[in-house]
């Protein structure tokens, strides 16, 4: 099984291209990283760990990291709703650090 550090690797590379930047406080990423393994072993697929996941991955497609809501939260807030995924302006403190509110539908969640 992968490991939280080589998932971080891995997705840093993939993801600063497309302007997406891993929160500064690896700590942090780190914690999540970890959850999106254990998910990816609970469910099958990376389900976002700052989500209730139904375990049926249709239904789940729209919270797989990166969830369908990510740009949209980093264009607008500067950091996704589990600030795993941010802008640079975000890490570099140019942007207030604000919270995020949640985009998935409720009836999305209702399972």
């Amino acid at each position: 099984m992968m490991t939280p550090n080589e998932l971080y690797e891995l997705l840093k590379k993939a993801q600063e291209p497309k302007g997406f930047f891993f929160n500064r406080d690896k700590e942090w990423v780190l914690s999540i990283l970890s959850d999106l393994l254990v998910n990816k072993q609970r469910y099958g697929y990376t389900a976002c760990p700052c989500r209730l996941a139904s375990g049926d991955r249709e239904g789940d497609r729209d919270i797989i990291c990166p969830c369908t809501y990510r740009e949209a939260d980093v264009r607008e807030y500067g950091s996704c709703f589990c600030n795993l995924y941010v802008s640079q302006d975000w890490n570099e403190d140019k942007i207030p650090h604000v919270y995020v509110p949640e985009r998935r539908p409720p009836e999305k969640a209702a399972f």
